[in-house]
């Protein structure tokens, strides 16, 4: 399985559409991966809470057909990062507004939608403005030579909390994707704990940050590809960059024979 991990950079000048724009130049130039993965909330800006919700919009929103559009002219699946959605609310009192995850086949449909579960901010910023996601994701992901791939769908925040990526794995998931809006004063937590939730799941994890600078925070680039083993893959520095990993599925199952840690868990 090929993965790419694009990690896009933005500031407050350029317009959703200039960026739109952007963003689909480098997924058709992604041709000849499996899995194309882009960061967190990138339209809507990751930290710039006052434009979420004139920015937000539905699944098959403007963002979304272009994002469709790009997966099926490189023929990727294209994990979109997020965005924020915008839908009629599913319990009383909410907003019918989520941070949700869109990916798309190479086809260009809609495979899976993921709205994150643990939302940042302490009681305000997502908490305060979003509605949370309830339901554990784990989708199959076509690749070019061999069978379909079970890739979990986490976001951001949520890779502070171990338990969710264990209900990923007893879902059957073996590579866990996490894109990130994660800012530059904590991305030592980001590269740690994106290698404890490989090593811990014997899974491997791609993980995309969003570069640059935006509603006053500096984002901590740093996207990897961590093995199912712990070991490092493909790294970013902290500008935009590409990545590129060749996942060998495999190895997967032969490393979770070698080293049965996952048998031995006795809490549930």
């Amino acid at each position: 399985m090929k993965v790419s991990v694009i990690q896009l950079g933005y500031d407050d000048r350029e317009t959703v559409q200039e960026r739109t724009a952007r963003v689909v130049a480098l997924v058709e130039s992604q041709a000849g991966h499996d899995l194309v993965v882009l960061p967190e909330l990138w339209p809507a800006g990751g930290f710039d809470y006052p434009r979420w919700n004139e920015r937000a919009e539905p699944v098959d929103g403007p963002v979304a057909k272009a994002l469709s559009a790009a997966a099926a002219k490189a023929r990727v699946t294209l994990h979109g990062g997020s965005i924020v959605e915008r839908a009629e609310a599913t319990e009383a009192g909410g907003r019918g507004l989520w941070n949700t995850s869109v990916v798309f086949g190479p086809d260009g449909g809609l495979l899976a939608t993921y709205r994150k579960i643990h939302r940042f901010g302490f009681g305000e910023g997502e908490p305060a403005l979003l509605d949370a996601g309830n339901d554990v994701v784990v989708v199959d992901v076509p690749v070019a030579r061999g069978e379909a791939v079970k890739v979990g769908l986490s976001t951001c925040y949520d890779l502070r909390f171990p338990e969710l990526y264990r209900r990923l794995l007893d879902a059957g998931a073996e590579v866990l994707v996490v894109p990130a809006a994660w800012p530059m004063r904590r991305v030592a937590h980001w590269t740690l704990l994106g290698q404890a939730r490989a090593i811990e799941n014997q899974c491997v994890v791609v993980a995309c940050n969003t570069a640059g600078t935006h509603a006053g925070h500096e984002m901590g680039g740093h996207s990897q590809v961590v093995d199912a083993t712990g070991k490092v893959l493909a790294s970013a520095g902290a500008d935009e960059q590409v990545i590129s990993a060749d996942l060998d599925i495999a190895a997967i199952d032969h490393w979770r024979r070698a080293f049965p840690v996952l048998p031995d868990r006795r809490l549930r």
